[in-house]
């Protein structure tokens, strides 16, 4: 088996770089594609991917929509579904990594689709601003279950600007000794910020874990007070 150098830097490419698979140059025709594959702009890259996220909405091909977004705890990953948000993820997280684990758990047919997260990007924008307390986004829960899914419930209920400690989170959802899963259904929320896992303290008033990280929980909480 034969093999082809890459094309060189600065200069000519390689002779076997410019040879079709049986040897020969490529054809006029081939050539004037692969010039014009040279010629496309970034602007035109995205104007023909608005139109394929236009059309995989409009053919109900598209299963999960994703954006980024700057915000004081770093770069966030947005995710939903046509039933709300599915995931918030953290930039430690690798994002690459949580899609890969969405098309595994959830549907393969994700796309990058700004638009479709414009509401949640805006409500989330208001919040690290100081002029959003709460928000009014449809969730998609389905990564999580059970107990967990009973103290993400009870997470919304803890306001803005207050805390409650792990403790107090498990006595709330009804298992008061279930302490350690109640600590666990926070590390695995699915979608942080939108349902405050970063309010629940350890018992003596620190900060526990965060899956953002404690740099990440520590802004989020003096952010509300200084609100």
């Amino acid at each position: 088996m034969t093999t082809t150098g890459p094309t060189t830097l600065g200069g000519a490419p390689n002779e076997s770089a410019t040879t079709s698979p049986g040897g020969d140059a490529p054809s006029e025709a081939e050539a004037d594609v692969l010039t014009g594959l040279h010629d496309v702009s970034p602007e035109d890259l995205a104007r023909l991917h608005g139109r394929l996220a236009a059309r995989a909405a409009e053919e109900d091909l598209l299963d999960v929509a994703f954006r980024t977004l700057e915000s004081p705890v770093g770069e966030l990953l947005l995710a939903a579904t046509p039933a709300g948000l599915l995931r918030v993820a953290f930039d430690v997280e690798g994002h690459d990594a949580v899609l890969d684990r969405i098309a595994l758990t959830v549907s393969p047919r994700i796309l990058h689709a700004p638009h479709r997260l414009d509401v949640v990007a805006h409500e989330l924008d208001e919040y690290f601003a100081g002029r959003r307390r709460s928000f009014d986004v449809p969730l998609d829960l389905r990564l999580t279950a059970g107990f967990r899914r009973e103290v993400l419930d009870h997470l919304t209920d803890v306001a803005y600007g207050r805390t409650v400690t792990y403790t107090e989170l498990a006595t709330a959802s009804g298992r008061p000794r279930a302490v350690r899963a109640a600590a666990t259904a926070c590390a695995t929320n699915p979608v942080p910020l939108v349902v405050p896992c970063h309010r629940v303290l350890r018992a003596d008033g620190t900060l526990g874990g965060y899956l953002g990280g404690l740099d990440a929980k520590r802004t989020l909480l003096e952010l509300e007070r200084a609100a």
